[in-house]
């Protein structure tokens, strides 16, 4: 019924706090099913987790500026959360109120996403289970792996990406240049 991706999100949300994982997972599945769409809930949800990431480090103007772009995104996207089990209406309520405490820099708390299927929440509880985690625990502040879990990562394909990147804008600019001589 719901994508094995956004389950696996809502366990790391909700369980181990692990927003960097949170992005991970979805961010895949995004990619597979909705690429190239930055308005899509995906990427609603995927920011939410971003900004919370943020937040927690106090990275507060990493934590606005992700907050504020989610909410712009699952604000339009208030049927999508229906089907994605979410009390909507409770949800953007929420992320609201938590946008308003990151502008006042106020610390990070954790933060349970109102669903409204039992099975899904059930489907849930039990993964965390599998893992190890407990649904809707609190994070742990003092978890420096978790908390700066970014800085551990291999960046080195994503390095390789943009440098790609950059080389093959530099051989179109060329090839622009010439084409207008």
């Amino acid at each position: 019924m719901y994508p094995r991706a956004y389950i696996e999100f809502l366990i790391h949300f909700h369980g181990d706090r692990d927003y960097f994982e949170c992005h991970e997972v979805l961010e895949e599945y995004w990619k597979e099913v909705d690429p190239n769409n930055k308005q899509s809930i995906w990427v609603g949800l995927i920011l939410l987790a971003v900004s919370n990431y943020h937040q927690r480090r106090e990275n507060f103007l990493g934590a606005k500026k992700t907050i504020d772009k989610s909410i712009a995104i699952l604000n339009n996207k208030k049927n999508k959360l229906l089907h994605l089990g979410i009390d909507a209406e409770k949800f953007l309520n929420d992320l609201i109120l938590r946008q308003q405490a990151i502008a006042l820099e106020k610390p990070y708390s954790s933060y349970t996403i109102p669903l409204t299927d039992p099975m899904l929440i059930e489907s849930c509880k039990a993964g965390c289970s599998d893992l190890g985690f407990i649904w809707g625990s609190a994070s742990d502040l003092n978890n420096s792996k978790l908390v700066h879990r970014h800085s551990a990562r291999d960046r080195s394909s994503v390095i390789q990406e943009r440098l790609d990147a950059l080389q093959r804008n530099a051989r179109l600019q060329k090839h622009t240049e010439k084409g207008s001589e």
